[in-house]
């Protein structure tokens, strides 16, 4: 899924600070200018302001502009702000606003990095972790003999929601630090962080911690709590204020880890000029100040058979997952070859998991993707979605055995402890006689695999 100003001064309402953002200061309504600009239809805005900005400057600025602060993060200098003025971006500058809901086409939905979600089936109270081809490939069976992780270690899922009563994840989801995201500012009533129409979070949620019961399915670390941390709306979109929220939350909650199986909307590529800056700028800021917070932040690498090493423009990244202090996640299926649709680059990817090739399926094609849980039951999806989850199970195991490490610490633990994966040698998917894609590098680090396949006993045993 993808799911990456200079103005006349104003008068702004009274701020109310938390320790981490500033909730909304509406612009002057009784501002005549602001009422003849308005287009009588409201967007909203992620807006970047130079560092050390203070609350009350950024909210003056914003409505001069007739905007309104939804929130404000101090300690980034991003805002993210609604305006029914067409001329907002203008009058802020394009530089430094953009509004990713104005320039997405409505109808559109953003790609989620899986495949698909098929065969969901009811939750039956037979144990199914037999059928969990993805876990033996990384030893999380054996894992669990040493650990299966602890409650202290707290992993936000940033996606489409978990659904909290599901019987493997209703002991793992901690709503005490859950928030929905949708307006670019945290919300904690429980209806803001569940799913509304896609399994898509349950799923990675599952592959994470579910519950070791001998029931359904077990996660890859069934002894941590999850975090759910929606930013992904009900058409399937991630706009950039909804990711920055969400890293922003897992900051201020202090959260050991977040899986972000995304890219950031409206592009897949995500450039430096003009509004694209403004989305690059504003994600970076939040990535690197959750990481200065303790967090190890770990992204899906897209479905688009692209290499994130050599984009359009050296410029451009895919968003999180091209960001520094971020784990970029590529997949493999069930023989430890690439995914046909996994994206990859040499310097970019960092480990690989399992995630799933329907192609390469053995028997039931579908068998060859990722079985976890999905609100009412369970379905198999492929996808790097699928693969991501089970490095931050990794890490999450990590962070249980090593308790106080720094995520640079765990990051090196888990590169250091990965099985070498070396580049194939032949890469040709359809037998055209043509490579579907080109591997870099040599077998200790390379373009389709980083570091190599997460290994989950290495983790709790090295």
């Amino acid at each position: 899924m993808p799911l990456l100003r200079r103005v006349r001064a104003a008068a702004v309402l009274t701020a109310v600070l938390t320790a981490t953002c500033t909730l909304p200061a509406a612009a002057d309504p009784t501002d005549a200018g602001c009422a003849l600009a308005s287009s009588g239809s409201t967007s909203r805005y992620i807006v970047v302001f130079d560092r050390g900005t203070s609350t009350a400057e950024a909210q003056a600025e914003i409505a001069g502009a007739c905007g309104a602060t939804t929130v404000y993060y101090p300690q980034i200098a991003v805002a993210v702000a609604t305006s029914s003025d067409p001329k907002f971006t203008e009058q802020i500058g394009a530089d430094r606003a953009f509004s990713a809901q104005r320039a997405m086409p409505r109808k559109r939905k953003s790609e989620e990095a899986g495949t698909g979600v098929r065969r969901s089936t009811a939750v039956p109270s037979a144990d199914r972790s037999a059928e969990q081809w993805d876990m033996a490939m990384i030893n999380a069976d054996a894992a669990h003999e040493v650990t299966t992780g602890d409650s202290d270690v707290v992993v936000g899922v940033l996606d489409s929601g978990i659904d909290a009563t599901h019987p493997d994840l209703k002991a793992a989801v901690d709503p005490s630090v859950s928030a929905g995201c949708l307006t670019g500012r945290p919300d904690t009533t429980p209806t803001s962080w569940a799913p509304k129409n896609s399994p898509h979070g349950t799923h990675v949620a599952g592959t994470i911690a579910a519950a070791d019961d001998g029931k359904g399915i077990t996660g890859v670390a069934p002894g941590v709590r999850v975090a759910s941390v929606r930013v992904v709306d009900d058409d399937g979109r991630i706009y950039p204020e909804y990711a920055v929220c969400g890293f922003m939350w897992a900051a201020e909650k202090r959260m050991t880890i977040t899986n972000s199986s995304y890219f950031v909307d409206p592009w897949l590529f995500t450039c430096s000029k003009g509004g694209q800056r403004v989305v690059r700028e504003a994600l970076t800021r939040a990535v690197a100040y959750a990481y200065s917070q303790r967090v190890v932040n770990v992204a899906a690498a897209t479905n688009e058979n692209v290499d994130m090493a050599n984009p359009p423009d050296p410029s451009c990244r895919v968003l999180p997952a091209g960001l520094r202090d971020v784990l970029a996640v590529s997949s493999v299926g069930m023989d430890k070859l690439k995914a046909g649709y996994s994206a990859y680059g040499l310097g970019v990817i960092d480990v690989t998991a399992p995630g799933g090739e329907r192609l390469r399926g053995k028997g039931d094609p579908e068998r060859g993707c990722v079985l976890s849980t999905v609100p009412g039951g369970y379905a198999r999806s492929c996808g790097t979605s699928m693969a991501a989850p089970h490095v931050s199970g990794v890490l999450a195991l990590l962070a249980s055995t090593h308790p106080g490490a720094s995520p640079s610490a765990l990051t090196r633990m888990l590169n250091n402890q990965s099985q070498t994966v070396p580049c194939p040698a032949d890469y040709d998917l359809n037998g055209t006689g043509t490579q579907d894609a080109y591997c870099a590098g040599y077998a200790p680090y390379n373009g389709f695999y980083g570091h190599g396949l997460v290994d989950a006993l290495a983790a709790v045993t090295n």
